[in-house]
């Protein structure tokens, strides 16, 4: 199976990799796939440090700025719309660079996870959920124990969305989903990735993310994140939990003072990139490069990987 390869930017939001990926695509002739969960948003550029047309400097972007802030998106529609645009960039001839601190959509695209399409119950959905608010969600993870025990040990009763999902999964299928999940991780990916992050000490990315709260508060955060306030009603799940938006609203409700929403900003902030940088570490074939040295030493990495 000759496998397409995949240079892979990953990293913690504040730590360089947009401009990493730029310079990489510039060199490798290549054009880059957002993996973002919050840059797929159409007016949400500052607070999602989404790169200016400016900043791109004539790189091809692939799912950036092409979403409502009301509408839904999921993995398994980051995961489609991503192999669609890497086929295509594939087949051009084009380097495929995926740059981006979502972990769940960059592992789920280049792992080459199924996602089974047109398997919901609206109805069965709706009727589990009442159940767990009448009943709790030890009622419903006793029953996803008579068909599927290996889900039901590994899933904690306030998990209610995951239960409820292994519950439909099995109506739908017939087979326990931690059954079809293991068969999913016997399947082969189509993609050869090498993993590569920019590992800054943690003391330094905190300095760096306050700098950068600073700079997006002074472009013009605030009118952006009033545009949303004004609309959080509709807001989609994903988009309401924005980090860079959604601090801010306590200041535009009355409840804390512009300086207050930014230390909370920042706090938030930092707080996610830990999480970002947990998961990225745990990937054993990630190459953590130094900040001094990152562009040469990415590139020395994907020279070698490119090569026959």
């Amino acid at each position: 199976m000759n496998k397409i390869p995949l240079i892979v930017v990953a990293g913690a939001t504040a730590s360089g990799k947009t401009s990493l990926s730029i310079e990489l695509a510039k060199r490798l002739d290549g054009e880059i796939i957002s993996a973002d969960s919050m840059q797929i948003y159409k007016n949400m550029d500052i607070g999602t440090a989404k790169p200016t047309e400016s900043e791109k400097d004539g790189i091809v972007h692939h799912l950036m700025d092409f979403l409502e802030p009301t509408e839904s998106f999921s993995v398994a529609d980051f995961c489609r719309m991503a192999h669609e645009a890497a086929a295509d960039i594939h087949a051009r001839g084009k380097r495929i660079i995926v740059v981006g601190g979502t972990g769940l959509y960059i592992d789920s695209f280049a792992k080459d996870v199924d996602f089974d399409e047109e398997d919901t119950l609206p109805d069965l959905r709706r009727e589990l959920e009442e159940c767990a608010k009448r009943d709790g969600a030890e009622s419903l993870l006793a029953e996803l124990r008579e068909f599927d025990s290996v889900s039901a040990e590994k899933l904690h009763p306030n998990n209610l969305k995951r239960i409820i999902r292994a519950i439909e999964f099995y109506c739908i299928h017939g087979v326990p989903i931690s059954e079809h999940q293991a068969k999913t991780k016997l399947k082969e990916s189509r993609y050869r990735p090498l993993y590569m992050m920019i590992d800054h000490p943690r003391d330094v990315l905190r300095s760096r993310i306050a700098k950068r709260v600073d700079i997006m508060l002074s472009e013009g955060l605030i009118d952006e994140a009033r545009t949303l306030f004004d609309i959080r009603q509709t807001l989609s799940k994903t988009a309401s939990q924005a980090i860079g938006y959604k601090e801010l609203f306590g200041y535009f409700d009355g409840s804390m003072t512009l300086e207050e929403a930014a230390d909370e900003l920042k706090l938030r902030t930092a707080q996610y990139a830990k999480r970002q940088l947990t998961w990225f570490r745990r990937n054993t074939d990630m190459h953590l490069l130094s900040p001094d040295t990152a562009l040469a030493d990415a590139i020395g990495l994907c020279e070698d990987f490119l090569t026959p």
